[in-house]
């Protein structure tokens, strides 16, 4: 058995399951989650239709590598997105099983298995860039977003000597939990740290549709480059995933985009690996990816509930809103174990716990008196809930 299984933390979610092992909810009022990132809009009918349709898909055995026109119907929604001059469907784009698969997989690829191999990741963090750093062997070294820097990571702070042994960052933007957005000052700063010490850059953008200001989309990795002059994206990876962007999480259908060399590699580890998309599920996400008005509708369903739930909740509560994604980061008075405990006795609300989403580094874990609330309900479950929220921080005077 691989020693380091053993190493692996319990999944947040699981945790959770412990914390409220002894309580029940208030059964006088229907349970709401906002736990779970799972999208609950409905699904595109004309992705479900394509589904039906092309179902007899699965008497062939697909490519890993993918049919060449979900290829490029994803270059070229890469191009479009984020103005690319050039994207190569051949060689710069591998679609992928969703991004949980592939921030794994990508990791095994990436990492030498000695031990001696640095990965940084943000802290809070999306579980998977350490239980595949953990599995890979390699050494995690964690960096703080915390309400004192304004929930920002402060990449000067790294020493020379761990960006000599790192060979993967691990940067989430837009950020789960806090929203947040890399800068294209940062993006400069680990760009030339990248080129110089020569690890991977890897940015996981799966909220990057997710946003509330039409004139200020989220920026990219790969616009990054090109902004500043590394057309052939050397050493830079984007994962991105129809999950979010198209209400599709059972779909599990993705890409990673950028370095040619790097993607030369990974689709040799993948073909042994054998995760390749169902043929149906291919032709499917053709069709989302050409297609934007339903991603447009998805945004505004997000910009109503945030706009309610933080009319509710910004009068009695430490909150902001995100630049983009759909979480609600909270800092509360009372320790975020409690809260979560007492919310979900007092008024049958489900959030997650800060400190379950990020490590305790130098005696301090930034999760820590904040909760995430996940605005992926139906509208009026998220503003009864938010609602809720407020009676209970009112009536617990906290």
């Amino acid at each position: 058995m691989n020693p380091y299984i053993q190493s692996l933390h319990p999944y947040p979610f699981e945790k959770l399951a412990d914390l409220l092992t002894d309580i029940k909810p208030n059964s006088e009022k229907e349970l709401i989650k906002l736990t779970i990132g799972e999208p609950q809009h409905a699904a595109p009918q004309f992705v479900l239709d394509c589904l039906t349709q092309n179902v007899n898909g699965v008497s062939k055995y697909p490519l890993t590598k993918g049919d060449p026109a979900l290829s490029e119907s994803i270059a070229q929604w890469c191009k479009s997105r984020f103005s690319l001059n050039q994207l190569d469907p051949k060689t710069q784009v591998l679609p992928v099983t969703g991004t949980r698969e592939a921030l794994f997989a990508i990791t095994q690829t990436l990492i030498n298995s000695k031990g001696d191999d640095i990965i940084v990741s943000p802290n809070p963090f999306y579980q998977i860039y350490e239980g595949a750093g953990i599995l890979s062997g390699a050494q995690l070294h964690f960096l703080n977003c915390d309400a004192d820097n304004n929930y920002q990571i402060n990449y000067h702070d790294v020493p020379d000597s761990v960006w000599a042994k790192s060979k993967i960052v691990f940067v989430c933007s837009p950020n789960n939990p806090a929203g947040n957005v890399t800068t294209l000052d940062d993006y400069t700063f680990l760009l030339k740290k990248a080129l110089d010490f020569n690890f991977t850059l890897i940015a996981d953008e799966c909220y990057s549709e997710i946003y509330f200001d039409e004139d200020k989309k989220p920026l990219g990795l790969l616009e990054a480059c090109q902004i500043l002059g590394n057309p052939t994206y050397k050493n830079c990876l984007v994962f991105h995933s129809l999950s979010k962007r198209s209400n599709l999480p059972g779909l599990r259908s993705g890409f990673v985009a950028g370095d040619s060399d790097i993607l030369k590699a990974f689709l040799l580890y993948r073909t042994y690996q054998g995760c390749a998309m169902p043929p149906h599920h291919q032709k499917a996400s053709i069709l989302a990816w050409q297609d934007e008005d339903h991603v447009l509708k998805n945004r505004d369903l997000y910009r109503r509930k945030f706009k309610a739930a933080l009319e509710i909740l910004s009068p009695i509560m430490s909150i902001s809103h995100p630049e983009a994604a759909f979480y609600l980061w909270p800092k509360t008075k009372m320790d975020d174990e409690e809260f979560c405990r007492k919310l979900y006795q007092q008024e049958s609300v489900l959030v997650l716990p800060g400190r379950y989403l990020a490590r305790t580094v130098n005696d301090f874990n930034p999760g820590n008196n904040h909760v995430r609330m996940a605005l992926v309900a139906e509208e009026e479950q998220c503003i009864e809930a938010a609602q809720r929220i407020k009676n209970f921080v009112i009536n617990n005077a906290i």
